[in-house]
């Protein structure tokens, strides 16, 4: 007798294809020399990778095919894009714009710091009965800015260059800020929802 295997669902499909994607990208970013061949190609693969993490999302509500493997792996890929897409941006970023490059290596350390701790206070609500958390409103829309800030760091170099404007990182900088603050007051917004599974007595 056969046994029936449960095919994994589409919007899981979309989710292990985002986490695919993601050496794709940093391929892109770390391999392809020439500046606005780089900035539009990886722009454009960053920009397919998180629309699915956009479209997984509406499939799965609007088709009630939400699953816990759905909602512990979508923030997971969600991580694995920004913390590779950051790290690769900040290596690539000349050693002479010390100010910028600093800047970056500051921002990627808060958001991972952001990231890891989320997900260690997700570990522990689901170990005390919580369930498995999905990602939260307040929660995608840090993910959003992220995902706006990452593309301007990618494109804004192609397009002042394309202008003979070499003093730039006017939109990257003012992206960062809002990346930065969504980060932060998003992590403090998990911490308060969740804080009551967190007793240090137990």
């Amino acid at each position: 007798m056969k046994e029936n295997k449960k095919k994994m669902n589409l919007p899981n499909k979309l989710t292990i294809l985002r986490v695919l994607l993601v050496p794709v990208f940093v391929a892109c970013v770390l391999y392809i020399t020439n500046i606005y061949v780089r900035g539009l190609v990886s722009a454009a693969v960053f920009i397919i990778t998180a629309t699915t993490d956009f479209i997984d999302g509406k499939i799965a509500r609007k088709y009630k095919l939400v699953t816990n493997f759905g909602k512990f792996m979508d923030p997971l890929a969600d991580k694995f894009m920004i913390f590779a897409s950051l790290l690769s941006i900040t290596v690539t970023i000349d050693a002479e714009d010390v100010i910028f490059k600093s800047v970056m290596v500051w921002v990627s350390a808060i958001v991972f710091f952001r990231e890891l701790a989320v997900t260690s206070i997700r570990l522990v609500c689901s170990g005390a009965g919580a369930g498995v958390i999905a990602a939260s409103f307040f929660g995608k829309c840090k993910t959003l800015s992220q995902c706006v800030c990452i593309c301007a760091l990618l494109i804004e170099p192609v397009l002042f260059k394309l202008i003979g404007v070499t003093d730039y990182h006017i939109i990257s900088y003012v992206t960062i800020a809002v990346m930065t603050f969504m980060t932060v007051a998003s992590g403090i917004d998990y911490y308060k929802t969740y804080s009551k599974y967190l007793d240090p007595n137990e």
